[in-house]
């Protein structure tokens, strides 16, 4: 909407005999203004939402002096950092800081190895790090240069190249996710089948379509975090869990 509100304003005004660079500024000045008063969640929406029109518009302008597969490049880009086949899990969000904070006021006992599925450039196992400095920590993503700079960004944690679903759960005491919703139903299947008696599997921000979950870490949050503890009779059942950490007992 910020996009198409700038052009129209842009095209509008050449059409009332302003000038380019003026017509520019002023569909600029309206994108902008719509783009940091829409009431999006989070900086990056806000500033791909107030760049848009002003890229579109050099763009259109380099096209008549830029060669035709110059713009081949970034797509070039795109496609190495971010493989084909990774767009059928969840695209590239990281895990905000203090996301996980309080986890482990319902883990209270330190898992011995945490795998970060889809770990990105590894912003889910600097959290996880901080809450247990001492637990051997595992990601695996699908994209190589992310999975290098997750092992970069986090030297502490063992970070593979690989499809998430691919390897199997049953060595990890807790597994944590920021997917899809679509991809809920498969990892809950996939933690009961594979992941031992009383494990954990985490999630933020979607749910596990049917399943009771242990806890929910609502307060203050952005995006809730999902805690589901397998085989205890918590998080077997059917349900939408709705209870917050201030509801589970203290350390």
């Amino acid at each position: 909407m910020a996009w198409a509100a700038g052009w129209a304003l842009w095209l509008a005004a050449r059409q009332a005999g302003a000038g380019e660079l003026w017509a520019l500024l002023a569909g600029l000045a309206l994108a902008t203004t719509l783009a940091l008063a829409w009431p999006h969640r989070g900086r990056w929406r806000r500033a791909i939402a107030a760049a848009g029109f002003p890229l579109s518009a050099w763009a259109a302008g380099a096209s008549t002096t830029v060669p035709a597969w110059v713009w081949l490049l970034p797509l070039l880009a795109l496609a190495l950092l971010y493989p084909l086949r990774a767009w059928r899990d969840a695209p590239f969000f990281p895990t905000p800081g203090g996301a996980l904070r309080e986890l482990d006021g319902v883990v209270r006992h330190a898992p011995a190895r945490v795998l970060d599925a889809g770990c990105g450039i590894g912003h889910g196992l600097a959290e996880l790090q901080r809450l247990w400095p001492q637990t051997q920590l595992h990601g695996v993503e699908w994209s190589r240069p992310l999975a290098w700079l997750a092992r970069w960004r986090v030297p502490q944690a063992q970070v593979r190249r690989g499809d998430m679903w691919a390897g199997s759960w049953a060595d990890f005491d807790l597994v944590y996710l920021f997917q899809r919703p679509e991809s809920m139903a498969r990892a809950w299947q996939r933690a009961q089948a594979e992941m031992p008696h009383g494990g954990w599997l985490v999630s933020l921000e979607f749910e596990c379509p049917g399943v009771k979950p242990a806890a929910v870490l609502r307060d203050g949050r952005a995006r809730p975090v999902w805690v589901y503890r397998i085989g205890t009779g918590t998080g077997t059942g059917t349900g939408t869990g709705t209870s917050s950490i201030a509801a589970v007992p203290g350390r």
